[in-house]
Order: structure tokens, then sequence, then C-alpha cells
């Protein structure tokens, strides 16, 4: 804790130190994979001798500028995760990126550097299409039970919430922040059972739910199958205690003979 204090100490002192007493903000903007995503840096007009510098990450990694004559330049970067996603307005100077990834997401600086200074910073956050959930039976049989045991399942997600709801009221749920992770959340529910059941899965921006059919997933046994399978039962049992009383007869008469047969020869 103590060492998150001092960084952020010092960035908070850097800042105001490269500029001044200028107004500092953090703005966190949200966006899904694949959209476009503007980051409006608020400056009403540009005048003759302002640059306005857009960097991602870091004080070195500039990747957009409009400079004093107006002329405007993107930069892809080391890495070119930003090429030809970039468009910058020469009227505001917003930044706009497209086709964004999870790549994309991190902290963006806007600086105007002219008569009246000014700074902005953005925290971004980019967050990847979500899977519709699955919902299983836990059993492949049928049961005899009232109840039906079922789990809702979904792979490789991050920093998403996954629910349980009967109607609109929350019956359970679990959460992640790791990336790539596997969740999944159970739910008993009677055969009989004739509520809306339904499983979410949703982050900040975005949800998707798959609804439950119970009469697809749960299946009771029949009276007849249960019939069925009690009589097979009592057919098996008598048959083992039939087979026991045979066997037990069979050692009985083998003593009887062996213990007349040693007294005959004893006699002898």
């Amino acid at each position: 804790m103590f060492h998150v204090f001092v960084f952020f100490c010092l960035c908070w002192c850097h800042l105001i130190g490269e500029f001044g007493a200028e107004t500092y903000e953090i703005q966190s903007v949200s966006v899904m994979e694949g959209d476009s995503v503007t980051l409006n840096s608020d400056f009403t007009t540009i005048h003759d001798g302002d640059d306005i510098l857009w960097k991602f990450g870091s004080e070195d990694s500039l990747i957009a500028k409009i400079n004093r004559e107006k002329q405007i330049f993107t930069f892809n970067g080391t890495d070119g995760r930003f090429r030809d996603r970039l468009m910058l307005d020469d009227q505001t100077g917003s930044l706009t990126i497209t086709n964004t990834t999870t790549e994309h997401a991190g902290i963006y600086i806007v600086k105007k550097i002219g008569a009246k200074r000014s700074t902005k910073t953005f925290s971004v956050s980019v967050y990847a299409c979500l899977p519709i959930p699955v919902i299983s039976s836990n059993s492949s049989q049928c049961s005899s039970s009232s109840y039906c045991s079922l789990v809702c399942s979904v792979v490789n997600v991050g920093h998403v919430t996954l629910s349980w709801y009967k109607g609109n009221s929350l019956l359970s749920s679990i959460s992640v922040s790791d990336l790539s992770i596997s969740l999944s959340l159970p739910l008993e529910v009677e055969y009989q059972d004739k509520n809306t059941y339904s499983c979410v899965l949703n982050n900040p921006i975005s949800n998707q739910t798959r609804h439950l059919d119970i009469s697809q997933l749960c299946h009771m046994c029949s009276e007849d199958h249960i019939h069925c399978c009690g009589f097979t039962e009592a057919v098996i049992r008598l048959v083992v205690s039939a087979l026991v009383g045979v066997v037990t007869v069979a050692v009985l008469v083998y003593d009887i003979r062996s213990t007349r047969q040693g007294d005959k020869e004893e006699i002898s």
C-alpha cells in the first residue's frame, strides 16, 4: 500500500510540475471490443498557435498530433496497435479509435499547449464480446426426486458476473475479475415449478441471457418406470434370497453327511 501511495504522489507531482495549476481530471470510458470510441477533449476551439498532443500509456507514447498550422498527424506506435484506427477532429481535438480491441485499453492523455494550456486524461476499458451462457442438467437420466439439479456455465470470460434469476428476482450470482476463466453456477428447481428462470452473464456495458426450459432438461421418471424398476428390484432380491437359501441348505446337508460318515468310521 505504501508503494502504491508513493507512486500516486510521484505521478501527481510530475503532472502538477509539468502543467502547473491547470485542471487535471480522469474520465472513465467503456467500449465493446470491435466498436468505435470517441475521447472528447472538450476543447471548444483550437486557436492558432495551439498544439494538440494525444499520448497513450506513458508520456513518451505520442499517437496523434495537431500542430499549430492545423496539420494532423497520427502515429502507429512501435507495436502498430493503432495502425489505421485513429481519427482526429481538427476543430475540437477529439480522438476516435475504430475497431477497438482489448489492446487499446489503458490511459490516454490529451494536452493543449499554447496561450492557454489544458490537459485531460481518459481511462479506457475495452470489454470482449460475451458468450451466451449454457444451461445443462447434472443428471442425464430421469429421477424419482421432485427436484432437478441444473448448472449454468460459461468459458473464457473475464470481468463478468454470472447470475440466476427467478422472474426479475436475483437468486444467486458469482463475479470474476480475472481474464479467460470458466464460471459455473448451480440451481435446483422443482419439476412442477411454473416460474420463469434465466441465467444472465453481464459486464458493465452488455449482457447475454439464457432462459431455462425445465421440460427439456429435467425428466422425472414416469409411474410405470418406477413400478417397473420396483418390480425388477423385488425379483432380483427374491432370486438372491433363493440362491442364498439353496447354498445354506447344501452346506448343512454336506455337514450332516460328513458327520455321519465320521461316526461310521469310528464304530468300525
